[in-house]
């Protein structure tokens, strides 16, 4: 548990309204709170507005009220009688997945060998790559974090060819883009829901 909680992992956790007061009380960092069903902000990071591009924002917010019209939907009981099981993690989980392939799945083609025969990213060229200026912004704050440079760390030194889920995907999204372009958010709003290779909303 130690090393999960030490991990650069971001948690999404579930309260009661009632543990709200409590929770006001303790010492709490770096962490958004927000009232569902409504999504109205409780507790923001000073920054956050500013810092993640307004259409990724409100593109995740948008998959998450459609998660919730899912829950209620099954709180309201069988149809026909029928048990219907609806994919509530799966709709959020790849809602994530697709914002971090848009916005670093484009990582491994500024992986560069080196000598001991690893590879080292190419941080500048690989944040300069992005066409959207919000982006590169954004990119500029997040590749100073931790939760980066794990990322970036584990495959740097993962053996050549070895590839997870997130690197499917994000082989997928680079051979949707156009000739020449390596990486744009590109129609996340209207992607959600559609076959995750397809590219997301443009950022501007």
């Amino acid at each position: 548990m130690i090393d999960i909680v030490c991990s650069p992992t971001p948690f999404l956790i579930g309260l009661l309204s009632s543990s709200l007061p409590r929770l006001k009380e303790l010492p709490v960092e770096e962490v958004s709170s927000a009232a569902t069903p409504c999504c109205g902000s409780v507790l923001q990071m000073e920054d956050e507005d500013s810092i993640l591009p307004r259409k990724l924002q409100a593109a995740l917010e948008h998959i998450l009220e459609q998660r919730n019209e899912l829950a209620n939907d099954k709180e309201e009981g069988p149809v026909n009688g029928k048990q219907e099981t609806s994919p509530l993690n799966e709709v959020v989980s790849e809602a994530f997945v697709r914002f971090f392939v848009e916005i670093v799945g484009h990582y491994s083609l500024f992986l560069t060998p080196t000598e001991r025969e690893e590879r080292t990213l190419q941080r500048e060229a690989f944040r300069k790559s992005v066409s959207s200026k919000s982006l590169r912004r954004f990119l500029e704050v997040f590749m100073e974090t931790q939760m980066f440079g794990g990322f970036i760390q584990e495959r740097e030194l993962r053996k050549q060819g070895v590839r997870g889920l997130f690197e499917v995907r994000a082989q997928e999204y680079l051979e949707t883009l156009p000739s020449g372009e390596q990486s744009g958010v590109n129609r996340f709003l209207k992607g959600l829901g559609k076959e995750p290779a397809k590219p997301l909303a443009s950022q501007e």
